[in-house]
């Protein structure tokens, strides 16, 4: 079963995941976010998708905060394109003494869910404003360039914050998010052709062909495994 709430950490989301087996397993998408995770004792980092992730290994209850885009490296001190479609141990990261010591904390809490995000709280920094404005105007349909403009950015000015920031150019970040408004559309019962155009795509092939290069499966395949994290379907962050 999958929860999910809004966190105290601006933008960012409280969740939990326990799968009743291995076969209940379900994809993650790319979304441009990444994320802090705890499962059996370990304190883990999601970084940036750019392709559907399958969990590994048996069923287990996963904890975690989904991050704002773009919020993480700041959190963890590394540039997103570092961690581009891998989950590593945070002590690959931090000191591991350090790990260790918030591992202890959080496997002592009633609520891991909550104590990763009392530790999120307390290393986030605020997202600054031109990353808002690039994540909420690509996320709107905006395009790369109008945005540029807007922020005042070049284009190899703006990819090489977005590397940092996102894992990839903001090009990729833009057909992710694009992506994301129209599974969210069709899973609440719009028609694939209609959610497309909504959504900023030529055409419901058009839709298709990025569903099957980021997710590996047919759009109908995807939408009716409804991959992973409440209102949207689909689950997030796990490994």
């Amino acid at each position: 079963m999958y929860q999910e709430r809004a966190s105290r950490l601006s933008g960012a989301v409280v969740w939990t995941h326990t799968p009743s087996s291995r076969a209940d397993a379900l994809p993650v998408l790319p979304d441009g976010c990444m994320d802090l995770l705890w499962n059996e004792d370990e304190l883990l980092v999601a970084g940036p998708d750019t392709r559907a992730h399958l969990p590994e290994g048996p069923a287990a209850r996963w904890s975690g905060v989904r991050l704002y885009p773009g919020t993480a490296p700041a959190l963890l001190g590394v540039p997103a394109r570092e961690l581009l479609d891998r989950r590593v141990p945070l002590a690959e990261l931090w000191p591991a003494r350090e790990v260790r010591r918030l591992s202890g904390r959080i496997a002592a809490a009633p609520h891991p869910a909550s104590a990763l995000e009392a530790l999120a709280l307390e290393r986030a920094q605020p997202p600054g404003t031109d990353l808002r404005t690039l994540v909420s105007a690509l996320a709107a349909g905006r395009s790369v360039a109008s945005t540029a403009d807007e922020l005042g950015f070049g284009a190899r000015q703006l990819h090489r914050r977005s590397l940092a920031a996102f894992g990839y150019g903001p090009k990729t970040l833009a057909r992710i998010l694009r992506l994301q408004r129209a599974l969210a559309l069709a899973r609440s019962g719009v028609p694939y052709a209609r959610a497309a155009v909504a959504s900023g795509y030529a055409d419901q092939a058009h839709l298709s062909r990025d569903v099957r290069e980021f997710t590996g499966r047919t759009l109908g395949e995807l939408l009716s495994r409804q991959g992973r994290r409440g209102p949207d379907g689909r689950p997030h962050g796990s490994p």
